[in-house]
């Protein structure tokens, strides 16, 4: 089962891992809601595996990616289910995977119809949150269910609008997992809630630990996290950060450099890895798909040479190309769709016909090595 695929750029990531794992097919792909950092890389996954069984939340969006995943969806005739709280997914007798969210009547906020799932296998569980803040929190809470779980996947990258205390406290997690982009412009992992999730539990970050792996045979839980430097163990017992007790079972925990983190620092090509925004100085920080502009920010120290940097739009079927031009440190700079007269601040595509789709869209920042370095949905 394959639990969302990441952005766009991240499909050939996730797709090359789960191939180096030895996986042919996916009994289950679920995506827990249509943001694009969750279902951009779908496509790559549902078009290099045979996917037996596809589940969404069911809640409808218009954004281009939503839209083009539903279509290879419908081509591939993969069969396809909305998910329904209470239910249970038929994945192997030896484990329950258990919905807890969305239920029959949708929030008005996307990320709070997220699916929500209690998977456990043995005496090991794990608590995947997707988006699910605080609304789906107080609903998961009153509903009578078993949140206790030994793993917690944080809810919305451990932003403030998720992992209350009470709500951490009823899932008493032994290990916490916060997915999150190094130096994101969110300002995620929020101050308060890691310190919540510190004082209940053994916290982990993707954006400080890299790939996070955790393995379990029922009864032991092992964490691969991806680091620099020499391998060693630690064998714990659950116990979080601050010495207090956690129930979690036997915890040992692996921090090792991999493969790929070693290519890449020697230089050799075809990694496969491409950075989000949120790993570039130079990074698209806003689109607005009716007045057709696009602004570009450099928060670097130094200004950076644009020249040959590409913008398209989904589908790649708008592209612009930079001239000459060069961004100056802690600096944005506006391009404009339209006809006009270029300045420091401002550029114009010349496009006499709109380019973004004001339904919804993405626009994608590439260097001038063709490297994906940035992208926007809308």
């Amino acid at each position: 089962m394959l639990v969302d695929a990441g952005e766009r750029d991240k499909g050939k990531v996730v797709t090359a891992y789960l191939q180096d794992q030895g996986i042919s097919g996916i009994d289950y792909v679920v995506a827990t809601h249509p943001h694009s950092d969750h279902i951009g890389g779908m496509n790559e996954v549902l078009n290099s595996f045979q996917v037996k069984h596809f589940v969404d939340s069911g809640f409808p969006h218009t954004s281009k990616t939503y839209e083009n995943m539903l279509t290879t969806i419908d081509e591939k005739d993969i069969p396809f289910e909305v998910a329904e709280e209470g239910k249970e997914i038929e994945f192997d007798p030896a484990v329950d995977v258990e919905i807890l969210n969305p239920g029959q009547e949708y929030s008005d906020d996307l990320n709070e119809n997220s699916i929500v799932l209690k998977v456990s296998y043995g005496e090991t569980s794990f608590l995947l949150m997707g988006d699910a803040g605080l609304e789906t929190e107080e609903k998961l809470m009153g509903g009578g269910y078993d949140l206790d779980s030994d793993i917690l996947k944080a809810g919305h990258h451990a932003s403030r609008s998720g992992s209350g205390e009470a709500f951490i406290s009823s899932v008493s997690p032994g290990i916490s997992i916060i997915e999150v982009g190094a130096g994101n412009d969110y300002g995620h992992p929020h101050e308060e809630v890691l310190e919540r999730l510190q004082k209940a539990s053994r916290v982990y970050r993707t954006d400080l630990d890299g790939t996070i792996a955790v393995t379990t045979d029922g009864s032991t839980c092992t964490v691969i996290t991806q680091k620099t430097g020499s391998e060693k163990v630690v064998t714990g017992t659950g116990t979080s950060e601050n010495g207090a007790d956690s129930p979690s079972i036997p915890i040992i925990t692996r921090e090792t450099e991999s493969e790929e983190v070693k290519s890449e620092e020697a230089g050799e090509p075809g990694t496969g890895t491409i950075s989000s925004s949120a790993d570039h100085a130079v990074y698209v920080s806003d689109l607005n798909l009716k007045d057709e502009w696009i602004e570009i920010t450099n928060r670097d120290a130094s200004p950076v040479l644009l020249e040959g940097w590409k913008i398209e739009d989904e589908g790649s079927k708008h592209t612009y190309t930079f001239s000459s031009y060069t961004l100056s440190s802690q600096a944005a700079v506006t391009l404009y769709t339209g006809m006009g007269t270029d300045t420091s601040a401002k550029l114009y595509w010349g496009s006499e016909s709109p380019v973004w789709n004001n339904d919804g869209d993405t626009a994608y920042l590439y260097d001038n090595s063709e490297n994906l370095i940035s992208e926007l949905e809308r």
